[in-house]
């Protein structure tokens, strides 16, 4: 459970840390589990349904940057997402009816880890009120040198920020963002951060020597419902499952308006999104 402080953190910051979430036990099951499902897999032959390698590497390179969707295609992780433990504290967040979502392993390896931009995961798939969240569990002590997290305080309470260039969504903050408010969430393996769906949030390039691999696995409240946008929201809900209470067949609507992504092609993730925003090639979908 967490506790009134972690709630009133969340509440007013838009996150909470709870170290030692997860006990060493835990960290090296799921690692061994990383290793199993990554084994074998290369730059130029990997099952690109279940993960995605790091660009930056030769044909027969074997970094992988991201594992989709775990707590669907592996039991252990599976397990883990529907764990009482786990939901007694989402539901303290998020009340007691609730949907999984998503999960996935972002893996940032030694001295190539992709950078994340900042963004606020709500932008990419607007539901119909503001009840969600992610959790971000550290596999690998997190610092500032391998990519921790970094949010930006408060910020989840105000209207969305401006993702888009050019009437395209740009899956990353394109407004100016006063970067000396960042606060960078380290914390040793088996921390868990959960973080409110509307919180800015980034990480830089993994520069060390060191690994950051980090298991995600994101909530919303059961009457927040996605907004469609066509194939995009069937490749967001594909996952999606009941996993405590009751599922509501009733939406309930936040106050005020919400922008909708115009995405500018179909891309595979998060990191080629922002890719090609960075390249400033903007085809037309």
């Amino acid at each position: 459970m967490l506790s009134a402080n972690q709630v009133a953190q969340y509440r007013e910051l838009g996150y909470c840390v709870y170290p030692q979430f997860l006990s060493q036990q835990d960290v090296e099951t799921f690692l061994a589990d990383i290793e199993d499902i990554s084994v074998g897999a290369m730059l130029a032959q990997h099952d690109a349904s279940r993960m995605e390698m790091e660009p930056s590497q030769g044909p027969d390179g074997r970094l992988v940057r991201r594992i989709y969707e775990p707590c669907t295609y592996y039991l252990r992780f599976r397990a883990f997402s529907e764990s009482s433990r786990l939901l007694d504290a989402v539901e303290q967040l998020l009340g007691g009816d609730l949907t999984f979502h998503y999960s996935k392993i972002n893996m940032k390896p030694p001295a190539i880890g992709s950078v994340v931009e900042w963004h606020q995961d709500l932008a990419y798939y607007p539901l119909t009120n503001r009840d969600s969240l992610a959790i971000l569990f550290y596999l690998d002590h997190a610092g500032t040198r391998n990519g921790c997290l970094q949010v930006i305080p408060g910020s989840h309470l105000g209207p969305p920020m401006d993702h888009t260039r050019d009437g395209y969504f740009q899956g990353r903050i394109t407004e100016p963002i006063d970067e000396s408010k960042a606060v960078a969430l380290a914390g040793e393996a088996g921390t868990a951060i959960f973080i409110h769906g509307m919180t800015p949030h980034a990480s830089a390039p993994n520069t060390s020597s060191l690994a950051r691999r980090t298991l995600i696995v994101s909530y919303r409240a059961a009457d927040a419902f996605p907004i469609y946008l066509g194939e995009i929201t069937l490749g967001f809900e594909a996952h999606a499952r009941p996993v405590r209470g009751i599922e509501r067949s009733i939406a309930r609507f936040s106050p005020g308006t919400f922008p909708i992504p115009r995405y500018p092609r179909k891309t595979k993730s998060l990191y080629e999104l922002q890719e090609l925003s960075r390249s400033k090639q903007q085809p037309q979908a």
